[in-house]
């Protein structure tokens, strides 16, 4: 097995690397003057599993375009299977058409990653399940909902707990988590406007005097999030916390956050945080990087990956 990092999330690939007991392959990933991505394997990868560990987490383009140059480099450097590992897969909002001349730009990442070599692809919690059939090849979709549930329990007990999807879409997430717990699930009935402008309109189940935790796969202006606490808060709720599992968080999202009725947000590290979410007071992370190591084991060795979700 091989393990190779690319610069979008270093820390995780490295802790992805030290549950492994595997070093990362020596690389060199640099960019020419104009920018240009290059990409160098300074070890022999003939006949190896290799994983390329890359999140398309900001800046995406750039991002992606080193997980494709890395794939071709290592297809051509003879690799026997080559697994492109994505923490967080990015363009996977755009997974259909919303309006008429529109891309369908999930898609278009698959046909990429498949077209440059990968044989395989590992990623967690996607934005929308039909994704993986985007692929052609062998694609396993994690779930971060182990890692928040023992978190949950550990901070505040399954007592008096309420799971809240922020909207209707999420609700398989969220009651997935909420049957995990044995709690009640709630639901929040919401319109957007336009894009990245979201109004609570209404709260479906009755929050009144209990401990709510808002479930989601992505917050990135966290507009949502904070309307629907304010929401819920308004109903009564006596605390509102929020779980998800890839902290975007652009723009003013961490201060937007701050200031809102959010006791606390908790993410995973398949997003490198940014200095404005390491210091905040009440943005915090949980790493997936041992559930991503179990799953790379057990492809490396041709075991069942579906277990995990157990």
């Amino acid at each position: 097995m091989k393990l190779i990092a690319g610069n979008s999330n270093h820390p995780l690939a490295e802790a992805i690397s030290a549950c492994l007991k595997v070093p990362l392959t020596k690389a060199s990933i640099r960019r020419f003057s104009d920018m240009e991505v290059f990409v160098e394997i300074l070890e022999n990868v003939r006949g190896e599993d290799v994983f390329v560990i890359q999140s398309t987490s900001y800046p995406a383009n750039d991002n992606l375009m080193e997980l494709l140059v890395t794939i071709d480099a290592l297809r051509r450097g003879s690799a026997r299977r080559i697994t492109a590992v994505l923490p967080y897969y990015g363009y996977a909002r755009q997974d259909r058409k919303t309006g008429p001349r529109t891309p369908i730009s999930a898609k278009l990442v698959a046909n990429l990653i498949t077209t440059a070599g990968a044989n395989r692809v590992l990623t967690m919690d996607l934005h929308a399940g039909q994704i993986q059939g985007f692929f052609d090849i062998p694609t396993d979709n994690l779930v971060a909902a182990p890692v928040f549930v023992q978190d949950i329990e550990a901070t505040m007990g399954r007592q008096n707990l309420m799971i809240v999807s922020p909207d209707v879409g999420g609700v398989v997430r969220a009651r997935a988590i909420a049957n995990r717990l044995d709690a009640d699930l709630a639901i929040i009935d919401k319109r957007r406007e336009r894009a990245g402008v979201s109004e609570v309109m209404n709260v479906i189940g009755d929050v009144s005097g209990r401990d709510c935790i808002l479930v989601d796969d992505i917050v990135d202006s966290a507009g949502t999030l904070c309307n629907a606490a304010v929401a819920l808060k308004e109903r009564g709720a006596k605390s509102v916390r929020a779980y998800v599992t890839h902290g975007v968080l652009s723009g003013g999202a961490v201060a937007r956050v701050a200031q809102s009725p959010l006791e606390a947000l908790i993410t995973t590290d398949s997003i490198q945080a940014t200095e404005a979410v390491r210091v905040s007071r009440n943005v915090r992370h949980l790493t997936v990087a041992p559930l991503i190591a179990e799953a790379i084991e057990r492809i490396s060795n041709e075991k069942s990956v579906s277990s995990l979700f157990d």
